[in-house]
């Protein structure tokens, strides 16, 4: 283990900084469209601009919402790609994993065990309620929404990965020796960049805890397998099956999804069966197929990165 997912060079933290603020400008312009298209249809409508995340996502038809406020992604990835290219003089590959190529098969791997236990609770949660979760099924809409789910989705969450628990992974790992530190960071700061979902209006600051914790799982799975394939295909299907198989009054994906769940929002146990149960056995699922060891060293041990050579100062 010589260095982080192919970290060649210490960088000054701060072009870390300036990279994500890139990609921070790169978000704010791809979600003109959406902020133009609300404004028009409030105005159109007569009624005033909304004010939050929920009822800017019911303002439109929910369709074109969706690919709207996922069109914000896309033009932040290539922001991304401009930042790794051009400022890091970095691959994708080299962000994303220490094997010499992605590993696709890890990726699928991830997203089909996950979908299917996402399908799976979802026609159990249907089964044992009469009222609350309803049948939602449009096929015209439901076909427009997979099209749009099945090609936007995963830029969504490859981006975030890409930014997480690679790109800043390796930034924070220029601050602190130990890999603690940038696992501790990322998985903090991915939760905390979720405060303006609607569920967290809806349940309380409480829920950021299951935001933290996901990172936080990511970002073990990332660590202990030595590339982020198993995040990018756990990511990419807990996502696209959120948009396509459920949705609600206060979810980030109001969908024409196959089901509906009516119930009024509450914290429950079972919000938080993900971080007590789930992501544990899915550890335990990767571990025995990947065959981790040394699990100290890969979570908490030092970070080996190669003799400093001359690097510009921001």
């Amino acid at each position: 283990m010589t260095s982080l997912f192919g970290l060649e060079r210490p960088v000054n933290f701060g072009w870390y900084i300036l990279g994500s603020f890139i990609v921070f400008l790169a978000s704010v312009l791809g979600q003109i469209p959406f902020t133009v298209a609300i404004a028009v249809k409030t105005m159109a409508s007569g009624k005033g601009l909304p004010k939050t995340m929920k009822e800017m996502l019911q303002v439109m038809d929910l369709n074109l919402s969706l690919f709207l406020l996922l069109l914000t992604f896309a033009v932040a990835f290539f922001g991304f790609y401009i930042v790794i290219r051009f400022m890091h003089k970095q691959t994708l590959r080299s962000i994303a994993t220490s094997r010499m190529q992605l590993d696709w098969k890890r990726v699928f791997t991830a997203f089909s065990i996950w979908a299917i236990v996402t399908v799976f609770i979802t026609i159990v949660s249907y089964k044992a309620t009469d009222t609350t979760m309803v049948w939602n099924f449009q096929p015209e809409r439901f076909l427009i929404l997979a099209l749009i789910a099945v090609v936007f989705i995963p830029l969504q969450t490859s981006l975030e990965e890409f930014l997480f628990r690679g790109y800043l992974m390796q930034g924070f790992a220029q601050l602190h020796p130990h890999r603690w530190f940038p696992l501790f960071w990322t998985s903090l700061i991915f939760g905390l960049l979720h405060i303006t979902n609607p569920e967290v209006e809806a349940l309380g600051y409480v829920v950021l805890f299951y935001y933290v914790g996901t990172g936080l799982f990511l970002g073990i799975i990332t660590l202990m397998d030595e590339g982020m394939e198993l995040a990018l295909g756990f990511h990419a299907a807990n996502n696209l099956m959120a948009a396509l198989l459920i949705t609600s009054d206060s979810s980030i994906f109001q969908t024409y999804a196959i089901f509906k769940d009516t119930e009024k929002p509450q914290l429950s146990l079972e919000l938080f069966l993900p971080l007590l149960v789930l992501y544990p056995l899915l550890i335990y699922i990767f571990s025995k197929l990947y065959r981790w060891t040394d699990w100290k060293q890969r979570l908490t041990g030092s970070i080996l990165i190669p003799d400093p050579i001359k690097t510009p100062k921001l």
